[in-house]
């Protein structure tokens, strides 16, 4: 009864979602609460429990970043980048979409792509206002962009540090055997972008003259703050890298730089709470609920070690079919609580692998499938989720569709090289 109360409603909730019949938040909230009222999952499951529940790291990872970058805005800094980006691309808007997407995609190796489009997507808007043209497509290649970046390290994408732990993979691990695929895949997807977002590169050329005419520096309008950002930011991105020596989550770092800087700059909460994007992290927390009731009935469970059942001790076959699975599951719900519930399947399914490199192929696998499969749909990363909300409050909505029209693609052509890449590296030349 429960399994099929957890299906109905996420079902019927993804779908509202998807059609944008009712705003998204409301729907994930009206899930959960049905999810919580009809028993389904109780409070300590929702609120307590790290595997079927809200994912608290994630809720403050977000609230701290989006404190400090809400601080961050009142330095003119933004404005400064957005300026100093379309000069150097010289106004055009495709020149500048491929700057900011390699950008957001190096960036995200070494931060958490969720924390990189907090920063960048700001910088997009304004540029875009220079320039007189829609930020829609610049936004959605660069959320793109960041789930296809972070999957190259360990921190780059939250589902790696689930797979780094369960399967001990350290920093070097990731950088050894995802950084050559993705350096890859990142080429093609820029190669793509005239392509997948053609008709978005039309400029007013008087507008793009008058932007190669502004003096980026008049920008800063608080040195001071800039500086006190800037060592704070250093300090955050600082311990973000060095996770696995001091062990600090990335959340904790988060609302401790967040509380320095609002020391330090003497912020009201009135004016950094402004900035926070209530509706995304609500959106998260009825979205977690719903994921954590299919979770508990063991509705995720039960296709993910089907998935792995059908392989029959084929080593290939096991790899390329947890890189599918992985992939089209994450799409459809968060790549987070999946990798957390699928990582436990495949240890044991590594375990009955005989031959230790194939078997390590099955955590690359699951890490691309996971990583890259998050760009299917709006709600499959934590990054587009927070980027839509953006977007949103900046009167530029992007609706579920348009945004998983280019993911889909994009998703098919990065799973498509993918396959290949882990058929020659773990089988034919290891």
């Amino acid at each position: 009864m429960s399994t099929g109360i957890a299906i109905a409603v996420f079902v019927v909730a993804y779908l509202l979602i998807a059609t944008e019949r009712i705003p998204k938040t409301a729907a994930a909230l009206a899930g959960a609460g049905l999810i919580l009222a009809l028993g389904v999952v109780g409070s300590e499951d929702a609120f307590y429990s790290h595997d079927t529940g809200i994912d608290w790291d994630v809720i403050f990872l977000l609230l701290g970043m989006m404190i400090i970058v809400g601080i961050l805005r009142r330095t003119g800094v933004f404005e400064y980048t957005a300026i100093w980006a379309t000069k150097r691309a010289k106004g055009s808007p495709l020149r500048v979409m491929v700057l900011l997407v390699l950008i957001t995609a190096v960036a995200s190796a070494f931060l958490d792509n969720v924390t990189t489009v907090l920063l960048i997507a700001p910088v997009t808007l304004l540029v875009c206002d220079r320039l007189d043209i829609s930020p829609v497509p610049f936004l959605i290649a660069e959320v793109l962009a960041s789930n296809i970046g972070g999957a190259a390290t360990l921190i780059g994408d939250p589902p790696n540090i689930i797979i780094g732990s369960r399967a001990g993979l350290d920093f070097n691990d990731f950088l050894v055997h995802m950084t050559p695929i993705i350096a890859i895949l990142l080429v093609v997807f820029t190669l793509i972008l005239p392509w997948l977002f053609r008709g978005s590169f039309s400029v007013d050329p008087d507008r793009a003259a008058d932007v190669m005419e502004l003096n980026e520096r008049e920008a800063i309008r608080d040195t001071g703050l800039l500086i006190k950002c800037g060592v704070v930011l250093l300090a955050v991105f600082a311990a973000f890298v060095t996770h696995s020596v001091h062990h600090i989550e990335p959340s904790i770092v988060a609302l401790l730089g967040a509380g320095a800087l609002v020391l330090l700059s003497g912020s009201q909460p009135r004016d950094y709470l402004a900035s926070v994007e209530w509706e995304t992290l609500l959106f998260f927390a009825g979205l977690f609920i719903m994921v954590g009731a299919l979770v508990k009935t063991g509705v995720i469970g039960t296709l993910a070690q089907a998935a792995t059942d059908a392989t029959g001790g084929n080593a290939l076959l096991a790899v390329m079919l947890v890189l599918v699975v992985s992939a089209l599951l994450s799409g459809i719900i968060d790549n987070i609580p999946y990798v957390a519930t699928m990582s436990p399947l495949v240890l044991e399914l590594s375990n009955s692998i005989p031959n230790p490199t194939h078997a390590e192929a099955l955590w690359w696998a699951l890490a691309l499938g996971a990583d890259l499969g998050g760009n299917m749909t709006a709600v499959g990363a934590s990054a587009n989720v927070v980027v839509l909300g953006i977007a949103k409050r900046a009167e530029h909505p992007i609706s579920f569709w348009d945004f998983t029209r280019k993911g889909a693609i994009v998703t098919v052509i990065t799973i498509t090289l993918a396959a290949p890449y882990l058929w020659l590296r773990y089988f034919v030349l290891a």
